[in-house]
């Protein structure tokens, strides 16, 4: 799994850095202008937590993830 980011150009999602492989399927979620959330202190330290740990390469895809809760 990975996570890209983009941007809606000409009607189409444009992804920022390294191209996906043809053919891949993609989950696209699309914020509205004027959505906003909150986390609380420690909520947004984990968070920033996972992100890190995610552009280190320390994940588990999601084929393995499902396979483990089998």
């Amino acid at each position: 799994m990975k996570l890209a980011t983009g941007r809606v150009v000409g009607g189409k999602v444009v992804i920022e850095g390294e191209p996906l492989q043809e053919g891949a399927t993609v989950t696209v979620l699309a914020h509205e202008d004027n959505e906003t959330f909150e986390l609380g202190p420690q909520e947004e330290a984990e968070l920033l937590h996972a992100i890190e740990q995610v552009k280190n390469g320390k994940f588990v895809d999601g084929d393995e993830f499902f396979g483990r809760l089998r």
